[in-house]
């Protein structure tokens, strides 16, 4: 049986990946490997408890030692595994240059080391930077404003420069900004969506017209499998759909979802260096055969009704000391 290793398995795309292939490879076994962090989460692997075909396995992607066995078992890695909050980025960013650099470095190295099939690494649209007019495409040069943005841009090169020395199989995705189940309430639209359920104040950086292109994680899921069908090693993939939303948009767009007043929005202080907008120019991928499957309203009231009947899965997050601390961190003294 071929074995695809997920790392960052337990996260909110890891984990929407890991059950999509097991639904469309049901011969496949299917590793999630991950560190359980704030972000990463055993309850988004609640319904595959007990798959046959299905292992988790707890462990740090920067640790050689816990991570070399499953790389040298993986006929296909996909490395989700990262720090990606910008906001969390501001606050401390040691952990992300370790885990989105240091992380990548490991890998390459067990996959050198073993010979390791394909291997598809996660990256993001915010490497390229601010994007004002048109689109970036992926020879773009990388202007990451970020500490998160930037850890990720020096993840990608360690990644193409293992590719060229070693001959390592890579792919490298750069995907726009994701949305669906099990995304961590400290994301723009969960926040907006609990904290509206809650009734507190929707706290919105700036005048809020920040602009980003949207992906429902479900359509980002089948673009990875067919780049690993249909993607050449060695380059460089942008995953778009091409709405663009500006971030007010987004937010009264939950509201009305809800049935929840305009009057809710709090308009704060911005952000250090919050990017204007962003935009990728995925042309390349749409002229191999890919187009994604959800339009941006009706996978956002799909997403509203998830979190609206799930709150035993975000509550256990909010209610959390971790979670508590960063909201104070980031939003509290802002909403005074």
């Amino acid at each position: 049986m071929p074995t695809i290793l997920v790392t960052g398995g337990a996260g909110f795309i890891g984990s929407n990946f890991v059950r999509y292939w097991l639904r469309q490879h049901p011969s496949w076994e299917v590793v999630a490997f991950d560190k359980l962090t704030y972000a990463g989460n055993k309850s988004n692997l609640k319904d595959l408890e007990g798959q046959t075909n299905f292992t988790f396995v707890q462990g740090d992607i920067c640790d050689r030692e816990q991570i070399e066995p499953w790389v040298a078992k993986a006929d296909i890695i996909v490395n989700f595994a990262a720090e990606t909050h910008v906001d969390r980025s501001l606050l401390s960013s040691g952990e992300f240059v370790r885990t989105d650099v240091l992380g990548v470095h490991t890998i390459m190295e067990c996959a050198h080391e073993h010979g390791t099939g394909l291997i598809v690494h996660i990256s993001t649209d915010e490497v390229y930077g601010p994007i004002l007019e048109a689109s970036a495409d992926e020879d773009a040069p990388l202007r990451p404003s970020s500490p998160y943005a930037a850890s990720k841009a020096g993840g990608d090169l360690l990644a193409l420069a293992y590719a060229k020395s070693f001959r390592i199989p890579v792919i490298i995705t750069r995907c726009c900004n994701n949305f669906g189940p099990y995304q961590h309430p400290e994301k723009l639209i969960p926040l907006m969506i609990t904290n509206a359920l809650l009734d507190l104040p929707l706290p919105v950086y700036g005048d809020g017209k920040q602009v980003r292109e949207w992906i429902f994680v479900e359509d980002h899921c089948s673009a990875l499998d067919f780049l690993i069908e249909n993607g050449t090693p060695s380059e460089i993939y942008n995953i778009g759909t091409g709405y663009e939303k500006q971030n007010i948009e987004v937010v009264r767009a939950i509201l009305k979802l809800l049935g929840k007043p305009e009057s809710l929005i709090r308009f704060v202080a911005d952000r250090p260096a919050h990017d204007r907008r962003y935009s990728v120019n995925w042309e390349k991928l749409q002229k191999l055969g890919w187009q994604p499957k959800h339009d941006f309203d009706s996978a956002l009231t799909q997403t509203v009704a998830w979190y609206r009947e799930n709150e035993w899965w975000w509550r256990q997050i909010r209610d959390s000391e971790e979670f508590k601390r960063y909201y104070e961190a980031n939003y509290a003294w802002r909403l005074k």
